[in-house]
């Protein structure tokens, strides 16, 4: 997007201004959310049909609130600017142009924030959309992040990855495109994609996009903003938001048409070339009705060599997939939107390389290939009355992924040495006889299916009080089959089945006993219904009689048997604007996950729910944009009771149980620096502590007692970052220049010594330049600028212990791009 200190040009249709008066048509129905002037703008324009040039670029960055309903441009406008020192002139037939006054202050602190600084932030507030009740950042306690999609899209859209770069406390597992598992603030579980339930909630909108399966890894093609919730949102979202929730929202359909383009080709140091094509298109169909549709391809070239088989650049994957919503307001006031979401990835190989080898290489017997899937059909419905909001929001999904694993044996002194060091590790089942040098294959696919539905009425806030209720049911059901053996003789071995059928109800209020102080407190009641079986891979059929062992001490019923489980999960929070830019908070929160079936050797084995509770304290001083210099901080200790987690069966084979209990610091500061209106500096920092305080007796070892940490979270994990513009001409030309680093700390693969590999301690970084307008752009961007190896993730495939693993860094790329708008 253009900056210019004198003129910032945002043409978002194809009329041109002239010096007309500008022609009064029915007032058109908005829906602008909340972010930038800049952001609302641009939205404000392709949803009215008109051009609007702003003439000071200091207002650029400027906090806006949301905007909803029917009203005439120039109202909105207003509405916008609040107290900005901003008026609103017409400029021809369908144009506008805001024009700051005279002697403006700079935006950083403007002339009616000196007189009234918390009277100016209230009147322009940074709202959460996330905490599902419309609610001021001012009065929210916790910690909530806003990615802009603007700078999502500088260098090309990426997908969860462009997420991370940008957040220190957001880690992930690296297996691959659509495998991962999604980590906030220290709350993490597991390495593999089994049966348990990811801790971080993901949600697309208002729809929550899987249960228990891995991290969809969709591309953040035409996105609105990015909201990110750290710590449990157990009263709001229920299970499976331990660690936090990520809501992606991408751009409303519009009542004008419109449309987008961007492509890039990219060059890989020590690798092949990839592509990149994406396209957007708004079309109103009639009064009231709009379509707005996204597709894209996506080609990453290879940078690993297997040596065994000698081919180059194996990990090769391909990315192609869309979403539409059409848009339907039927009344004044109501909205339907129904839409779809589709997506196909395809990995040639895997993506890690042997530790020690030459760069970059690594030695392999099979293809370890993998397949991800993912279809979603959403229906939301929304009733406005101004004061008071209605939302239904209704989902079906479907995932599958397929993932290729070398199950190899080493050779017969490496299997000496690691059963000298773990000795109840045996490589590969007794039913499977194979010896050392033999290619074998395991084929894990896991199929879920998730429908989720919600109805919620809420209160925004207002006159000192808000509040939500909601109602929501989900059922979730996993099939999780699994073969092992010789490439052409692959044989089924033990596999589950979960089912979750979930009712909640919940509800949230704030109330503000005095002017500065806001208290919030909430509550949510969950009855699951769960139910497993074991499962012959090969027919899908249950196999119970096959799938457990005789000396369970547990008896099979109470095992396969459908239980119940309920829980009640308390929040409460407090607020204190001590300072016109200053807010201290306080906060405590719940999170659960259920339990389920895993395959432990050849028998199926229940884990139970696991259960945290969280208690937080943090402060804010000055906002993005608004303030030269901004800071969050906040400081968290977590309780974990039951926690689910992964290890290494005496088949070699990945496994889930509950290994005891655990607690979790947390330490977190982001900073922002914005001299003028034409720079922003960003630095974070994260620190968290875990430890598994008092393990189950079957993980009390030595062993367990060295590596007890919590796996795949960094003690230490940082960013810096920096955004600058600089106009080139009065037409709106600028150059903008972003760039980042991002150090991710030293971490563990998993528990025990079998997954003791140690992973992290490396420095990633990126440099993007774009040169052109808000409609025609030219980027040029390098990633992994000192062409560092590092290791991402000590885990290519849990077969090769005692062989160390890496998954290094995409090595330097540099993509040229273009992107427009129309």
């Amino acid at each position: 997007m253009a900056a210019d200190r004198r003129v910032l040009s945002l043409s978002c249709a194809a009329a041109l201004l002239t010096l007309a008066a500008p022609t009064r048509a029915a007032a058109p129905a908005l829906d602008v959310p909340a972010g930038s002037l800049g952001q609302a703008v641009l939205a404000l324009g392709a949803q009215a049909g008109v051009s609007i040039v702003v003439d000071d670029a200091r207002l650029w960055r400027r906090p806006v609130p949301a905007l909803r309903g029917r009203m005439e441009v120039q109202v909105a406008l207003r509405r916008l600017l609040g107290s900005a020192p901003a008026e609103v002139r017409a400029a021809g037939p369908r144009g506008w142009r805001i024009v700051a006054r005279e002697a403006p202050a700079p935006i950083a602190r403007p002339a009616s924030t000196l007189a009234d600084p918390d009277k100016a932030e209230a009147e322009v507030p940074i709202i959460v959309t996330a905490s599902k009740r419309d609610m001021p950042l001012r009065d929210f306690a916790g910690t909530a992040t806003l990615i802009e999609g603007a700078d999502l899209a500088m260098g090309g859209a990426g997908g969860t990855d462009a997420i991370l770069a940008r957040l220190a406390t957001v880690s992930s597992t690296h297996l691959g495109a659509g495998r991962n598992k999604l980590f906030i603030r220290g709350i993490a579980d597991s390495s593999f994609t089994g049966p348990t339930q990811s801790t971080v909630g993901q949600y697309l909108g208002d729809i929550r996009l899987s249960y228990n399966a891995p991290d969809p890894d969709l591309r953040l093609y035409d996105i609105a903003s990015v909201e990110v919730l750290e710590g449990p949102q157990g009263t709001l979202y229920g299970a499976g938001s331990l660690g936090g929730i990520i809501r992606t929202v991408g751009n409303a359909p519009s009542p004008d048409p419109a449309g987008a383009m961007w492509a890039g080709a990219s060059l890989t140091q020590h690798g092949d070339p990839s592509g990149d094509l994406g396209g957007m298109v708004n079309v109103p169909l009639a009064q009231g009705v709009a379509l707005r549709a996204v597709g894209y391809g996506i080609v990453d070239g290879g940078y690993i060599d297997d040596t065994l088989t000698g081919k180059k650049d194996v990990n090769r994957t391909r990315t192609a997939g869309g979403r539409a919503t059409l848009r339907l307001e039927p009344a004044e006031g109501w909205t339907v939107d129904l839409g779809g979401v589709i997506q196909d990835i395809h990995g040639a190989d895997s993506q890690y390389a042997d530790k020690g080898a030459r760069r970059l290489t690594r030695a392999s017997d099979v293809d370890q290939g993998f397949d991800a899937r993912y279809r979603l059909a959403q229906l939301v419905i929304t009733r406005d009355w101004g004061d008071l909001r209605l939302r239904s929001s209704t989902g079906l999904a479907d995932q599958q992924l397929s993932e290729r694993y070398d199950a190899s044996l080493p050779t017969a002194p490496v299997i000496a040495q690691v059963r000298l060091l773990n000795p109840g590790v045996i490589f590969f089942p007794p039913t499977l006889p194979a010896s050392p040098g033999q290619s074998r294959l395991f084929v894990q696919t896991n199929d879920t299916r998730f429908f989720s539905t919600e109805t919620r009425l809420w209160r925004p806030m207002a006159d000192g009080f808000g509040w939500v209720v909601g109602v929501s049911y989900i059922h979730n059901r996993t099939r999780l089959g699994r073969t092992l053996g010789p490439p052409n003789l692959l044989i089924p071995v033990t596999g589950v089945v979960n089912r979750i059928g979930e009712f909640t109800l919940y509800g949230e209020a704030s109330y503000q006993p005095a002017p500065m102080l806001t208290v919030t407190a909430g509550a949510r009641y969950t009855r699951a219904r769960l139910a497993g079986e074991g499962m012959d891979g090969s027919a899908l059929t249950l196999k119970p009689a096959v799938a457990f062992s005789q000396a369970e001490i547990v008896s099979r019923e109470a095992i396969v048997a459908a239980r119940t489980e309920q829980s009640l999960l308390p929040s409460l929070g407090i607020t204190a604007n001590v300072l016109p830019r200053v807010t201290l908070y306080t906060r405590y929160q719940e999170g659960f996950r259920p339990g389920g079936l895993a395959v432990e050797s050849d028998y199926v084995t229940r884990f139970r729910n696991d259960h945290v509770a969280t208690l937080e304290a943090g402060m804010r001083l000055g906002a993005t944009g608004r303030d030269p210099f901004d800071l969050t901080a906040s400081l968290s200790y977590t309780r974990w009771n039951d926690i689910q987690a992964d290890f290494i069966d005496s088949f070699g084979l990945p496994t889930t149980a509950n290994i005891g209990d655990g607690r979790i610091w947390s330490l977190a500061a982001t900073a922002g620096w914005q001299p003028d209106a034409n720079l922003h500096v960003d630095l974070g920092f994260a620190m968290n502590s875990s430890r598994v305080t008092d393990p189950q007796p079957a993980f009390s070892t030595l062993a367990l007692s060295r590596m007890s940490r919590v796996p795949n979270v960094a003690r230490y994990a940082g960013r810096a970052g920096f955004d600058w513009r600089h106009p080139l001409d009065g037409n709106g030309t600028d150059l903008h220049v972003s760039g980042w680093a991002r150090y991710v700390g030293r971490s563990r693969l998993g528990i025990g010594p079998v997954l003791g590999e140690a992973q992290g301690d490396y420095v990633d970084t990126a440099l993007n330049l774009r040169i052109g307008r808000p409609t025609l752009g030219v980027t040029l961007g390098v990633t992994n600028l000192a062409d560092s190896v590092g290791n991402r993730f000590s885990l290519g495939t849990p077969f090769r212990v005692g062989r160390s693993q890496i998954t290094p860094l995409r090595p330097r790329t540099l993509r040229l791009g273009v992107d427009a708008a129309f």
